[in-house]
């Protein structure tokens, strides 16, 4: 596997969100799961974005998915953290239809979801009536979504094909901070959203108890995957910059105790189940009516009047 020396590296002068300047090293994180390697986080001043600095350009970045303990690229259950993730994901595919219904507007209809994985949420949206596609980076995943819920999964590189207003919802479900060209990519979302269509983002949070609470440890920097790190505050910055506008925000009330337990392990040495739910309930509690505040966050987001 490449090191860090031999991989080609992004370098910001500026914040790759905003554009605002001077940016500031703030933390730096080890890679524990594939890479082994510490990387720096570095701060914008101006919209609170943070960022994975010397992070692999876009032809390097899939070393650092290589590694068959990067769980959202497996379909493995064995260990306790593999587990649990994997019977969260059963409990809240469900609940993600509704919540599509609900923000949408609509019981059905077609639907774009970007880095779809192995197509389980596809499959079950399909199963609800919905006309679905996905784009997913990896081989392997378009092939199993394919072969197991019968999805149409693309590669990236074929959204730029897909006819523009075509889509009602399109959906990144803890994708966006993977992706290189973030306003490029917007830009396509844009193009292909209807005039009426919803924008549904979840990312993860750093401005969270549980994030205050591990620092360096926690889980959901995933460096140098993250390529960066939001905040509402920053997601309205990046939003508005693209012709959109916040809808709403929500908290996915699951995530912090996966992330506090994989923190757990990473500050402790091993999965501390109790002490994982009782930081996860703190996180749950201290953003209580305060969805800016939860461990990661669902932004709905619509088209400005006038944009499209």
């Amino acid at each position: 596997m490449p090191g860090k020396g031999e991989m080609g590296r992004i370098r910001h002068d500026a914040c790759p969100v905003c554009g605002g300047s001077p940016v500031a090293p703030s933390l730096t994180v080890m890679d524990r799961t594939v890479l082994k390697e510490p990387f720096d986080i570095w701060s914008c001043p101006t919209c609170h974005c943070r960022f994975t600095q010397d992070a692999p350009d876009e032809a390097d970045i899939e070393a650092a998915y290589d590694s068959a303990d990067y769980i959202s690229h497996s379909n493995t259950t064995v260990g306790t953290v593999n587990r649990l993730y994997h019977l969260a994901r059963q409990f809240t595919l469900r609940g993600k239809r509704k919540l599509v219904r609900r923000l949408s507007g609509r019981k059905a209809g077609t639907l774009l979801d970007v880095g779809s994985g192995r197509g389980h949420f596809l499959g079950v949206m399909r199963a609800g009536g919905w006309r679905v596609r996905g784009i997913e980076a990896d081989h392997d995943a378009r092939v199993a979504a394919s072969a197991q819920w019968g999805v149409e999964v693309h590669e990236p590189a074929a959204m730029e094909q897909l006819p523009s207003d075509s889509m009602e919802v399109i959906t990144l479900w803890h994708v966006l901070e993977h992706l290189h060209a973030l306003h490029e990519n917007l830009e396509t979302l844009r193009r292909l959203l209807t005039p009426d269509g919803t924008l549904i983002i979840a990312v993860p949070n750093y401005h969270s108890e549980d994030a205050r609470h591990y620092g360096e440890h926690w889980a959901a920097w995933d460096v140098p995957r993250h390529l960066y790190h939001f905040t509402a505050e920053s997601m309205g910055t990046l939003a508005a910059r693209h012709g959109f506008e916040i809808a709403s925000m929500r908290g996915m009330w699951l995530d912090p105790f996966y992330v506090s337990l994989v923190s757990e392990r990473y500050r402790h040495g091993r999965a501390r189940l109790l002490p994982a739910i009782y930081r996860g309930a703190l996180s749950n509690l201290k953003a209580w009516g305060r969805p800016e505040r939860a461990s990661s966050i669902i932004f709905s987001l619509k088209l400005r009047t006038g944009e499209g």
